[in-house]
């Protein structure tokens, strides 16, 4: 089945947006940053089975900047993990959607991340237990601009181009931002593609809001087997909410008067879209 992936993306957004107004704050930017990401790789390259989320067969999704686990969620939902009205339960007590993903609360989460630098340690160990044992899964995994400020980052990465983990693919979300401002101005990161080739990956820069581009860089990837891959995707954080994508402080926000205007006024845009099937 084809799926139309700016549908799709739409979709994930509007969800996304639709949970964190109900809730009044949370990880607004860096949800929104991933979602075509997110489309590519749930709607079109993942072989996963939601009636089956344990299947032995599937691929793994690695969530190593685990504050944007909204999107996330809304992507598990809407691929029919668990139903769209859970989603209004983040952050709730007794909740199965933590701020940050935990795989022993929400069905279809693989790794439980949040901790920087934890989760794509994980994905490269999963992705080397898959070769040790000669099987056929993928891994994918997203790790932020300024998650790579963390030493362990590249300590994962070293390993993973050393052991020519070509099952993976590292997702680097260069959405220019983090916590305390630009990513520039707190700890440049340089170019990360010339860097993450001078660490023995292929390595590819892409409009990280093109879903087409982004699924034809994963199969340039993956055409290249013996050698550790990556995506450094160019994004915006708060990407499809104009409003949110020119504030710097977008990391996590708590929605007052004219920042819930402007998020409804962007949920009624996107419902409109949704509502058409896509059709601009």
């Amino acid at each position: 089945m084809t799926v139309n992936l700016q549908l799709f993306s739409a979709q994930i957004r509007l969800e996304t947006c639709k949970m964190l107004a109900h809730r009044g704050f949370g990880h607004l930017g860096g949800a929104l940053s991933i979602v075509e990401t997110l489309s590519v790789l749930f709607g079109e390259k993942m072989n996963i089975d939601p009636k089956q989320p344990d299947w032995q067969g599937r691929d793994y999704f690695v969530l190593s900047k685990g504050h944007a686990g909204p999107s996330y969620y809304s992507t598990l939902a809407l691929k029919g993990y668990f139903p769209t009205e859970v989603l209004y339960t983040l952050n709730e007590n007794g909740t199965n959607l933590p701020s940050h993903p935990d795989r022993l609360k929400t069905i279809g989460v693989d790794t439980t991340t949040g901790s920087l630098g934890q989760g794509i340690s994980l994905a490269v160990g999963i992705a080397k237990a898959f070769k040790l044992d000669n099987k056929p899964n993928k891994v994918y995994s997203i790790v932020g601009d300024g998650e790579c400020n963390e030493g362990q980052v590249w300590e994962a990465f070293q390993f993973a181009a050393h052991q020519k983990l070509d099952n993976l693919i590292v997702f680097i979300d260069e959405n220019h931002k983090q916590l305390d401002g630009l990513t520039v101005d707190v700890s440049n990161p340089f170019d990360l593609r010339a860097k993450m080739e001078a660490f023995g990956f292929y390595a590819l820069r892409v409009d990280g809001s093109d879903e087409k581009a982004i699924s034809e860089a994963i199969d340039d990837c993956f055409a290249h087997p013996g050698q550790a891959l990556c995506i450094v995707l160019d994004t915006i954080k708060g990407q499809g909410v104009e409003f949110f994508e020119k504030l710097v402080d977008n990391h996590h926000i708590r929605f007052a008067a004219d920042s819930k205007n402007e998020l409804d006024h962007a949920i009624a845009e996107l419902e409109e879209f949704v509502s058409r099937g896509g059709a601009v």
